[in-house]
């Protein structure tokens, strides 16, 4: 069975990368060559300023006494600059919004995976086509477009990874720093002649990355005092650095200013995800080259912006992200990036009809170039009869778009030449992204055939082995090997056409694995006929009863990732199984308590999702709930004087309340401390850690009789996770414990009321001795829902508190008792190491409900992979890559994660046999009887 586990891990490994490569690779080409318009630009420096985690609506609107909250940014787009708001893509993070606005193109979702500060491809931008670029601001951004750039022409000035702490006196120190420094760099220029000269070239890009506003809005959230004063001080420092450069300069009306952000924030202080509040960002753009403010009467927007911002007369100019990298281009008149998709936004440009034709020019000749590439890659790749080109844009097609665009620009018919690039740049966006997806389909069945033979694989070795369903069937030899030699000759022409079109070594894994798979699918067809020739005889109406039931099951279980609500109501019909199944006559008091519980943990899913509002007396007050139950199972424990306890049980339970006291008291003095902006205090920072590991190890420790283990891992896991929790889902682990150990009781109740077994003394029963039993029995029936309340426990423990899918439901004030400077993986670790706390109370009860009703647990293991196997197809079919950048990453995310939780369940199990059975002596003293 092992080797079964084993295999079973690697085809859902396969399943769970494949999407990745079927969905999300990477899109970029090279071997273009640069363009840039052939007139001269406007300006011949451009300054850009990201303000990180800038919301558009933070800064355009009015404060509550009706003043401008940036006020030299506000007199700029009603007197001298264009303005509008930059749409940006998910996922919005710091780096995929940088590279789309320097490099102008949408990073690709497997950029994640390799870490977001270093180049995981190399790509050109808007800095590295410049003559000189020096950026000054945070380590986590500027390094990977100076690494990036050919040659040494991209300056970089960072502070220490170290400043950015979220429970630091002030972030907006860090926008302090970048200002002064960039003061300085001016004042230090005059006596220094070689950076003079540089400075004074053409195509000069200077960039400063503010990242305090980011900052202060995870710290503090969007609402709060302190972004609002950093938005303000970010505002002066803009008019200095402006003066500053002016001065430098003379005057001489050849500087372009750009001020945008790579994001926005939630209300709650989080971003990643596709709400408007964070992919709506402002952009502001003036000087050199720069259109003046267009006044308008009316403007047809579909959000009511304009009316709350008093801008209803200034005409509002809307862009994509990846269209900021084409205008700074053409301002300065560098070639425009090579791998840039965005479209020149010529309503910010004050320049000559001819100049904006000419641009336009540029910008389709060098998008077409990438369309071509691509085209020339798949016909390379692909048999010559199966390829079929791109109608709307064939190589003669692009020769009279380009031709003819070309002409009415000669005979100065500026507007049709420029409609006409515009038309062009849409077919070849087109075209890029149906060569970026020419496999999808083909790769798609491939892996969905594999996914449904793996399914009914699995079922039919658990009817073959642990059921009573068919009688054992001798296979021929004969036929055993013809069926050998087909299948190994059909995996042969798979090979041999992947060989001839040099596809890539994933693509063999995801064709070839359909066939060993249904070679064991189809190895048992004894098995199968056996099988149906005994479900015929079976009740017809009790059979799709009972199918119905199975696939409603599975249904609101699928319903549930979209709609946490879904949880409610399944949990709703738990409490009444009782009473549906005659229980309630044979254990009043378990049937009660249970129902009691259903109800109260319904009431998680319904609230709001963890994060938006911290509560730390609720978390305290659970902290003291908890030791109050402990005290009285402790108190339960030293009545039953007799051979169950010794001292040793006893320490090991003081410690563990010792450790929650401790656990309360930590996260009190650390919030007021970050509240009082003290940072915080080291002891508290040991002490968090100390129980974070001790949490791990102290279960191990107590005695393995099946309630006072459980109770010792609950008291253990819960220490560490009132260390994570601020607000009420510090609550859900107790709810959800108390549940798991009713449930425990509850199975013992339908063992006997089906007749299965006796029941045995739950008190007495002991983990270890478990292992030892040698008569299993077979599945039956009601073993099916058994499963079922499993993967409905494990489902309602991820999304019981909030919805993980989204990336921006994670909120760093989790994780300030352990850390508060900035570290993407360490607090990604701790936040998954938080939903992973409910998720291992739930399997220590499944693996206690296997050993208490007597099955092995391999047999309920594998019924739980047929049900997850199910829902992750949905979710395989449902995974999409066009529509609201919301909508694709939330289908990403639901499969990833329950592939994620498949895997996870089948190394669980492992685990969790370690944490129930195992137990380390410390002492080795010698016992007086």
């Amino acid at each position: 069975i092992s080797v079964f586990i084993l295999a079973g891990l690697l085809v859902h490994c396969v399943f769970l990368v494949s999407i990745f490569d079927i969905y999300f690779s990477s899109p970029l080409v090279h071997g273009m060559t640069p363009h840039q318009t052939p007139l001269p630009p406007p300006a011949k420096r451009l300054v850009l300023f990201v303000a990180d985690g800038l919301r558009a609506d933070s800064l355009y609107e009015l404060n509550s006494n009706s003043t401008p909250r940036a006020p030299y940014l506000r007199s700029i787009l009603e007197n001298s600059g264009s303005w509008g708001i930059s749409h940006t893509r998910v996922p919005t993070e710091s780096r995929p919004g940088h590279v789309a606005l320097i490099a102008g193109f949408y990073e690709d979702v497997s950029a994640v995976a390799k870490g977001w500060k270093e180049n995981p491809v190399e790509f050109d931008s808007v800095f590295n086509e410049s003559k000189y670029t020096w950026s000054w601001g945070s380590p986590d951004i500027l390094p990977m477009f100076a690494k990036g750039a050919t040659g040494d022409h991209v300056y970089t000035f960072c502070y220490t990874a170290e400043s950015e702490d979220f429970g630091a006196q002030d972030a907006a120190e860090l926008d302090m720093w970048v200002f002064d420094h960039v003061k300085r760099f001016f004042n230090s220029s005059r006596s220094n002649q070689t950076l003079f000269s540089a400075l004074n070239e053409e195509k000069v890009v200077l960039f400063l990355h503010l990242l305090g506003i980011d900052t202060n809005g995870h710290a503090h959230r969007p609402n709060s005092r302190e972004y609002k004063e950093n938005i303000k001080k970010v505002d002066e420092g803009v008019k200095e650095i402006a003066s500053v450069i002016d001065n430098f300069y003379g005057s001489d009306g050849k500087t372009a200013f750009v001020l945008t952000s790579d994001h926005g924030m939630t209300d709650w202080g989080t971003h990643g995800a596709g709400h408007p509040s964070e992919t709506l960002t402002p952009l502001i753009v003036w000087g050199a080259g720069v259109n003046y403010p267009q006044k308008v009467i009316s403007q047809k927007f579909e959000d009511n912006f304009l009316k709350e911002w008093k801008l209803e007369n200034l005409k509002r100019l809307d862009v994509n992200q990846a269209d900021v990298a084409p205008l700074m281009a053409s301002l300065i008149g560098v070639p425009f990036p090579l791998n840039s998709v965005g479209t020149l936004p010529l309503e910010y440009l004050n320049n000559s009809a001819h100049f904006k034709a000419e641009s336009m020019f540029t910008n389709a000749v060098q998008i077409v170039e990438q369309f071509k590439v691509k085209m020339s890659q798949k016909k390379e790749t692909t048999l010559s009869l199966l390829f079929t080109p791109f109608k709307p844009l064939s190589d003669s097609e692009q020769i009279n778009y380009l031709k003819k665009a070309r002409l009415y620009i000669q005979q100065q018919k500026y507007d049709e030449a420029i409609s006409l690039c515009k038309t062009l740049i849409n077919l070849a966006l087109e075209g890029l992204s149906y060569y970026h997806t020419y496999d999808r389909l083909f790769l798609g069945l491939s892996i969905a055939t594999s996914f449904v033979g793996w399914t009914t694989y699995v079922i039919l070795v658990i009817i073959k082995t642990h059921t009573n369903l068919t009688k054992a069937v001798q296979a021929h030899n004969k036929e055993s090997t013809v069926l050998f030699y087909g299948f190994a000759f059909v995996g042969m022409i798979i090979a041999f056409f992947l060989l001839i079109q040099t596809c890539p070594w994933t693509y063999y894994i995801y064709c070839l694995l359909p066939v060993p798979v249904w070679y064991a699918v189809v190895k048992e067809l004894p098995v199968i006929q056996d099988l149906a020739t005994n479900l015929l005889s079976l009740n017809m109406v009790q059979s799709v009863g009972f199918i119905f039931i199975c696939i409603l099951g599975i249904e609101i279980l699928v319903f549930s990732f979209f709609y946490r609500s879904a949880l409610s109501l399944g949990l709703l019909v738990f409490a009444g199984w009782p009473v549906i199944t005659q229980l309630w006559a044979q254990a009043k008091i378990s049937a009660s308590i249970w129902t009691l519980l259903c109800v109260l943990l319904a009431v998680f899913p319904l609230m709001p999702v963890v994060g938006r509002e911290p509560n730390i007396p609720l978390v305290i007050a659970t902290g003291l709930l908890t030791l109050l139950i402990s005290c009285f199972s402790l108190a339960s424990l030293c009545k039953n004087k007799n051979k169950y306890r010794n001292n040793e049980d006893l320490k090991v339970y003081f410690y563990q309340m010792l450790s929650i006291a401790l656990s309360t008291y930590v996260v009190s003095s650390t919030h007021d401390s970050l509240k009082n902006k003290q940072g915080l205090p080291l002891l508290n920072q040991i002490v968090s850690w100390i129980t974070l590991v001790s949490s791990s190890v102290l279960p191990l420790l107590s005695s393995t009789f099946l309630f006072q283990r459980l109770f010792s891992i609950l008291l253990s896991l819960m220490s560490a996770y009132l260390l994570l929790s601020t607000g009420y889902e510090a609550l859900f682990p107790l709810v959800l414990s108390g549940l798991m150990f009713v449930w425990i009781s509850m199975e013992q109740e339908a063992l006997q009321h089906y007749g299965l077994s006796l029941k045995p003394k739950l008190a007495v029963f002991n983990f270890t001795c478990a292992t030892d039993i040698t008569q299993f029995r077979q599945l039956h029936l009601d073993d099916v829902r058994r499963s079922f309340f499993f993967v409905f426990f494990i489902v309602t423990a991820f999304f019981g508190t909030g919805n993980i899918a989204s990336v921006n439901s994670f909120d760093p004030a989790s994780v300030y008792c352990f850390l508060t400077v900035f570290s993407p993986f360490m607090m990604g670790s701790l936040l998954l190491l938080k939903v992973v706390i409910p998720f291992v109370l739930v399997s220590c009860a499944f693996e206690a409900v296997q050993v208490t009703t007597q099955l092995s647990s391999k047999s309920l293991l594998l019924l739980v992979l047929v049900i997850s196997d199910i829902m992750a197809l949905h979710f395989f079919f449902l995974v999409k890559d066009y529509g609201s950048w919301l909508d694709i990453g939330t289908s990403i995310s639901h499969y990833v994660l329950v592939m994620s939780l498949t895997i996870f369940m089948m190394l669980m199990n492992g685990l969790v046999q370690l944490l129930t059975t195992q137990r380390l002596q410390l002492s080795r003293r010698t016992k007086h009887h």
